[in-house]
């Protein structure tokens, strides 16, 4: 019931309240009839007059300012309709037209807007209200504007209440795109976002990064404002400064803020690009401020203003700098040159665009170039009709040909086409000359289907009622004393990229960017940003790469740093570079001298091998364990000089392995067998019978060295098997790597070397034990100072090693090896080839009898001595029987005994020469 009651309520307001204008007819600027008519709104006049007299009426006043450059698009919107009815396209149904001068001003575009709402046949241009306009059919079924994109903002909304479709040829503004806001607005242009993220790139491509923006301050302007800032956000470019303008020119602040924002211009001596968001007419008053100022920069012109003529023939216009600037794709513009051609001849009676250019040029045209076109736009409606009079009419053709702005031009034919082919498709099965024959909401439907072709090309609008067309990037160069815009590049909005026709083209760019629009200066490659207290991103230092980073292009943000421990950088540098591989290398003269004193030491093995071969048979080779055990330490030395090799040139898996387990296993071979020779002279030479029992226990030669070898070799395997040496990268040299072996476990490393040092130190016991030997054999002495010589490179070592680093680590541990080899060797070898060269007859039977008698004399008699004296000390009983024993006989440890074979005898001190003699070659015998 309730819901009726609405019904019943909307019907009568919808009769009684209707919106009028006192004569509609004169309201319409051109008109022409048809059986579709399509509405028109270009704001042909840029101001519209306010009165100056108080009250201010609701009364829509005169206009001023006459643009031909919006003139000419009203001209190619009825060409286009003209085509069209001249054509086959619509079957014989005609399309009219209605244009309206909105004046730029959003309040004249909405009185338009409301005729075109008004019911179709009603004598008295109402319009109805209604809940649901789905039958309702308005005086126009389509609408082609607006020009700006505030106007069109406000008419699409009324618009959208019938859902009438409108085409704007020039409205760019992004939220346009807004389907939820503006459901039936479309346009043949891109959308602004396009077209601020191209300029966007154009600025980021030429190396500016601090530029001015100026813009009106109306939608379009804050909108475009707003679109670009996201832009050059993104692309890392600063915004100096904003200057926003008056949206009209009966401002009263507008020339103030002109004289404010060209202030700005000079002062700001950094910025030397301007991107310019304005309407014609603004950029017009803008530029001859600035040409006052000699203001030197480059301007980057948007859609409005980039091939407006009336500012290229501005006097003095090249002193403003380089003006680059993006227009909407033209296309043939021929059939519309013979149009206006033929442009006089029509009339003028529904046409007052026409009438009143007509006027214009019988008023201005005695005046040159431009000051015939400042004339034009400096002539109000009133002072026209006041100056026309006794003025004969004059036709100049030249003069709008030369006004054309072919992008306009042609987004206005499109749009215009666009309609029709939504018209043709509504009209296939209707009778379209009946103007109820669809509703605008059914024309908007198949508007969003239409494909139109262009340039041999399908374009249709997207989703957002857009059609993404490209845009001319247009560049202003004087030829011949005169401005003449040029296409320098096509910018394509789908892939964002500039095609260049040609290289001259191109190069056209490139002199672009010898002008420097920086707030710092570029940072070169090798140096980064640093941020200063400036809140723009793009204010910053120079400050250089540090070590081991790099930057290899300008203005980079942060240095890289170099992506693996291979590579490494300089200071200030533009790339990274591999590191040089070290390592202990065959060349190196260090080790060329390190090998030379292995290759000696081997040639020594040999010498010394040879020398004992040859000397098979004597004492000397005899007493050194004979020519096997002589031949194995040989070897192990052998091994231990060859082991060096491994710790020389390029460090791989097999040589790390081997060279430890080699020397350490050598080693041990060697120390053992010396070992067993250090027990075997001790116990040829020792008078204590616990001694000589604890030695003969010990003395087992072979199971001796096969245990104590053997010992190392499970060692070393295990290292080997579970912590195995491996090649290792050492980057602690910065421009360099330190190929080593890791030795894996360095607690198996000091286990093997601790173990050798075991064995090393038993021997030298042992050695130290019988140091006192014959003169001329006094083998254990050498191999105790050999042991020392040992312990003293090895404790040296220890440190050394520890604090050594590079590629010089290998040959300090050859180093100590080869000390301690070198000295072993030497120690052990060379007094017995000493011996063998230079003292033969030393090298006797009878000489090595008679100097172990004489030794053996000297010990006897000691240990006599020290046991007499023990004696002496002993118990009161012990005396007694050691004073009842003959004169023939001695006491030893308190028991009287005789004289046996072998026995040392003494008598009063003296050693008898037989027993002496029988000592000495059972002492032989045993060595």
């Amino acid at each position: 019931m309730a819901f009726v009651s609405f019904l019943i309520l909307c019907f009568v307001i919808g009769t009684d309240i209707v919106f009028s204008c006192q004569n509609t007819d004169d309201f319409v600027d051109a008109s022409s009839p048809g059986d579709i008519v399509i509405g028109g709104l270009f704001a042909v006049h840029s101001e519209m007059l306010h009165p100056e007299e108080l009250p201010i009426k609701p009364v829509i006043q005169n206009c001023a300012g006459f643009e031909i450059q919006i003139f000419l698009q009203t001209l190619a919107m009825i060409h286009a309709i003209e085509m069209i009815n001249n054509s086959t396209l619509l079957s014989g149904v005609t399309l009219g037209y209605e244009i309206y001068d909105t004046c730029a001003e959003v309040t004249k575009a909405m009185a338009s807007a409301l005729r075109f709402l008004s019911k179709f046949n009603s004598s008295e241009d109402v319009v109805e209200f209604k809940c649901n306009y789905t039958d309702y059919v308005p005086r126009i079924k389509a609408v082609t504007g607006a020009s700006y994109s505030e106007v069109s903002m406000a008419v699409s909304r009324l618009l959208a209440l019938q859902l009438i479709p409108q085409v704007s040829p020039a409205s760019s503004a992004e939220i346009l795109s807004d389907k939820i806001r503006f459901p039936s607005f479309f346009r043949t242009v891109p959308s602004d976002f396009h077209q601020t993220r191209a300029m966007a790139h154009l600025i980021c491509e030429s190396g500016w990064n601090w530029i001015g923006v100026i813009a009106t301050d109306d939608d379009n302007g804050r909108f475009a404002l707003e679109s670009f800032g996201v832009q050059a956000m993104a692309n890392n470019v600063c915004i100096a400064f904003k200057e926003m303008l008056p949206a009209y020119l009966s401002d009263n602040t507008f020339h103030t803020k002109v004289d404010h924002a060209i202030e700005k211009i000079v002062k700001e001596t950094r910025v030397n690009v301007i991107v310019v968001f304005m309407r014609q007419f603004h950029v017009l008053k803008l530029f001859k401020k600035a040409i006052e100022r000699n203001v030197n920069k480059i301007w980057i012109a948007s859609d409005n203003w980039s091939a407006a003529v009336k500012i290229s023939t501005i006097p003095n216009i090249r002193q403003l700098g380089t003006i680059v600037g993006f227009g909407f794709k033209s296309g043939d513009m021929s059939t519309f040159q013979d149009f206006l051609r033929n442009l006089h001849e029509k009339s003028t009676d529904n046409n007052k665009f026409l009438r009143e250019y007509i006027m214009l040029l019988s008023v201005c045209a005695h005046l040159e170039y431009h000051d015939f076109q400042t004339c034009i736009s400096n002539q109000s409606q009133d002072d026209l009709l006041q100056n026309v009079e006794n003025k004969h009419q004059i036709w100049r053709d030249d003069f709008l040909n030369a006004n054309i702005e072919p992008g306009f031009i042609h987004s206005t034919i499109l749009a215009v086409y666009a309609i029709a082919h939504a018209i043709k498709g509504q009209c296939k099965d209707r009778n379209c000359k009946d103007p109820s024959a669809f509703t605008p909401w059914e024309l908007l439907e198949e508007l969003k289907k239409v494909t139109v072709i262009d340039d041999d090309k399908e374009i249709k609008f997207d989703s957002n009622g857009d059609m993404s067309t490209s845009y001319d990037v247009l560049l202003w160069k004087e030829i011949d004393g005169h401005m003449e815009i040029t296409i320098m590049a096509e910018y394509d909005t789908e892939k964002g990229d500039f095609i260049f026709g040609d290289e001259e083209k191109k190069k056209e760019f490139m002199d672009l960017k010898k002008v420097q629009s920086t707030c710092s200066q570029h940072c070169r490659p090798g140096q980064m940003k640093k941020v200063t207290e400036s809140p723009h991103t793009c204010c910053y230092e120079c400050v250089y790469c540090p070590e081991n980073h790099y930057s290899n292009q300008t203005d980079m943000d942060y240095c890289y740093r170099c992506n693996n421990k291979t590579y490494w950088a300089p200071v200030n540098s533009t790339t990274c570079y591999r590191k040089t591989i070290h390592f202990l290398s065959w060349t190196d003269w260090f080790a060329i001298f390190l090998l030379l004193l292995s290759t000696f030491g081997v040639v020594l093995i040999l010498s010394i091998s040879v020398i004992f071969t040859k000397n098979l048979n004597t004492p000397v080779v005899k007493a050194s364990g004979g020519l096997t055990v002589c031949y194995i330490i040989l070897f192990s030395h052998f091994l231990i000089f060859l082991s060096t090799i491994f710790f020389i040139d390029e460090p791989t898996e097999f040589k790390c392995k081997t060279r430890q387990a080699l020397f350490g296993i050598s080693f041990a071979l060697c120390i053992s067998c010396i070992l067993i020779k250090s027990l075997k002279i001790l116990l040829a030479f020792s008078f204590d019978p616990k001694l000589q029992n604890f030695l003969k226990c010990v003395y087992k030669p072979i199971p001796t060295v096969v245990t104590c070898t053997g010992i190392q070799v499970i060692i070393c395997t295990f290292w080997l098997i579970f912590r195995t040496p491996f090649v290792k990268q050492n980057f602690s040299i910065p421009r360099a790597i330190i190929l080593e072996c890791h030795e894996g476990s360095m607690v198996a490393f000091g286990i093997m070397l601790g173990y050798i040092a075991a064995l090393a130190f038993i021997c030298f016991i042992f050695a130290f034990k019988g140091r006192k030997l014959p003169e001329n054999y006094n083998e254990a002495k050498f191999i105790t100072f050999g042991m020392l010589i040992y312990f003293i490179a090895w404790i040296v070592f220890i440190p050394v090693y520890a604090t050594t680093f590079g590629k010089y680590l290998p040959a300090v541990e050859i180093i100590v090896v080869l000390i301690s080899n070198y000295g072993i060797l030497c120690c052990t070898f060379l007094p017995k080839c000493y011996i063998i060269i230079y003292k033969q007859e030393t090298n006797t039977k009878s000489a090595f009898l008679k100097m172990i008698y004489t030794y053996s004399s000297k010990s006897a008699g000691s240990v006599a001595v020290s046991q007499i004296s023990l004696d002496s000390k002993s118990s009161s009983s012990r005396a007694t029987i050691s004073n009842s024993c003959k004169s023939e006989k001695i006491s030893v440890n308190g028991n009287c005994h005789s004289q046996a074979p072998g026995q040392t005898l003494i008598k009063e001190k003296v050693l008898d020469k037989n027993t002496a003699r029988t000592m000495a070659r059972k002492r032989l015998s045993s060595i």
